[in-house]
């Protein structure tokens, strides 16, 4: 693998990325902006200039939310597997916005469809991420009833990420809405259990506790400033970190 190098080292040398699907709407009510998948693809591209490895779960709520169509009276595992399409159609508008800066991409679905991806093979990601490839993680884990909030928490423990980023639309982790509670204050730095004790929204409680068991951080950070995945990357106190007792 050819190494990129830089005037300081990154710390993390291998992450995992989640994207909601709603943050590629920009300010439109649903589906995908051009303006903003190309900046999330410029951020991201740049983060793999620096050699860092770097894959991505994106989410599908700007097209479609399983959980809120089955609330409606839909069949659940119908409208989740609806939900898993629709993060293949954002993930290869990422993949698209990557290619056209430069990056090497490779886009895995863990629902077998294979004329637009390859089939999510472990082994197989850990090589294209060591090549300096960029992995796109698409159809969340592959089964109804499970987020990908929890999606990019497993596959962070398959390819032994160094941390799990959560990008939001926040600077971090607060006790309430900042968008609905002016004057609340962000919080630094918070362990697993503290999340799931508070119920802070942070990811949900299946992913926390699956970070938990592993040991495996989590930092949450607003996508929407520029730099601020790079400045997360390289160590800077960025947004909010989320880990075990022992790290404290």
């Amino acid at each position: 693998m050819t190494t990129k190098k830089t005037m300081s080292e990154p710390k993390y040398k291998r992450i995992l990325l989640k994207i909601s699907g709603e943050a590629l709407m920009g300010d439109a009510s649903f589906g995908i902006v051009p303006e903003v998948i190309d900046k999330v693809a410029a951020d991201i591209y740049e983060v793999d200039s620096l050699g860092v490895q770097v894959a991505v779960v994106i989410g599908g709520g700007n097209i479609f939310r399983g959980v809120s169509a089955a609330s409606r009276g839909m069949d659940r595992t119908s409208a989740d597997h609806m939900g898993m399409l629709a993060t293949v159609i954002n993930a290869l508008a990422l993949q698209d916005a990557l290619e056209r800066l430069g990056g090497q991409t490779r886009l895995q679905s863990a629902i077998s469809m294979r004329a637009v991806a390859e089939p999510y093979i472990r082994r197989r990601a850990i090589r294209h991420l060591e090549k300096g490839r960029i992995v796109i993680f698409a159809a969340g884990t592959g089964n109804p009833y499970f987020t990908t909030d929890t999606a990019a928490a497993l596959r962070a423990m398959e390819v032994q990420a160094d941390v799990l980023l959560k990008a939001t639309r926040v600077d971090g982790v607060y006790p309430a809405d900042p968008e609905k509670t002016p004057g609340v204050q962000k919080i630094d730095r918070l362990t697993h259990l503290e999340v799931l004790h508070k119920q802070l929204k942070v990811m949900d409680a299946t992913a926390i506790s699956l970070a938990m068991d592993n040991a495996m951080p989590i930092i949450v950070f607003n996508l929407t400033k520029p730099g601020n995945m790079k400045r997360v990357v390289m160590g800077e106190p960025v947004g909010t970190i989320v880990e075990g007792e022992d790290n404290d």
